[in-house]
């Protein structure tokens, strides 16, 4: 199928990547920035610009892969003159009704991964959740999905917005704690590395075993001596002393629910 990528960012890098090595052809990479849209462009080989107009009128599938804040802005000009195509967003957290108005065939595609340029994702393995305003965009939406993903899923803007923000305390909040760990053991002359074992067990587990079963530490039995002196630790970082806190507490109320 002919693509058209709005957007140049990570996802539309691992998703105008993973398209492209299943033999579809990206036809055009729009960005606000003609340096991301080029090095998009050189990547998956089609042209690239920074101007909405300048993008093909016609294409099987219009992948708007952008800033949440920005769809606002972006789909009334880009659906202007293409109210026909098909249009599919990738926000986790916004609705399909953005298109509202502006075409019939809008519909959402929305890959489940955290994304980066340097490091290009087996989108094979990522779950994509789908959704549309009608048939048209709905199948064209489960037919890009497919060519990639072995899990394609339909799930409404309401249920996704959910799913959403679960994937928002599994990886960014946990990443987060990685950050603080990092500025715990830096402070310490100790690298991030020592980690990595840790942390790959941890998340092995949870592939076989319920996080709530998985989970292990002082606070599950509210080992208050160790927790103690532990937030002690962190008196001169009253922010991380809080997240400890309100983290400890949170880990012992639901081991006890």
């Amino acid at each position: 199928m002919d693509i058209v990528f709005v957007g140049a960012g990570r996802l539309a890098t691992n998703f105008a990547s993973a398209l492209k090595q299943n033999g579809h052809r990206i036809l055009a990479v729009w960005s606000r920035t003609i340096a991301s849209a080029q090095a998009l462009g050189a990547k998956v080989g089609c042209q690239a610009t920074d101007k909405l107009d300048a993008l093909p009128l016609q294409a099987d599938a219009f992948v708007v892969a952008i800033k949440d804040a920005a769809l606002a802005e972006v789909i009334p000009p880009l659906c202007k003159g293409r109210e026909n195509q098909v249009f599919l967003h990738t926000a986790g957290s916004m609705p399909l009704t953005v298109f509202s108005g502006y075409t019939q065939h809008g519909g959402v595609l929305y890959p489940m991964q955290t994304f980066s340029k340097e490091r290009l994702v087996d989108f094979s393995c990522v779950p994509i959740f789908i959704e549309g305003a009608d048939d048209v965009a709905l199948d064209m939406a489960r037919r890009l999905a497919e060519s990639v993903s072995r899990e394609v899923r339909v799930l409404s803007s309401a249920d996704r917005k959910h799913l959403h923000l679960a994937a928002v305390f599994a990886c960014n909040f946990a990443n987060h704690c990685y950050a603080l760990s990092a500025k715990i053991l830096e402070q310490h002359g100790l690298p991030f590395e020592v980690m990595l074992p840790l942390i790959d067990e941890t998340a092995l587990k949870v592939h076989s075993m319920h996080p709530f079963a998985a989970q292990t530490g002082p606070a599950i039995r509210y080992d208050q001596n160790v927790i103690e002196a532990q937030k002690a630790l962190l008196s001169d970082d009253a922010d991380i002393q809080e997240i400890y806190d309100i983290m400890s507490k949170s880990i012992h109320r639901l081991a006890n629910d």
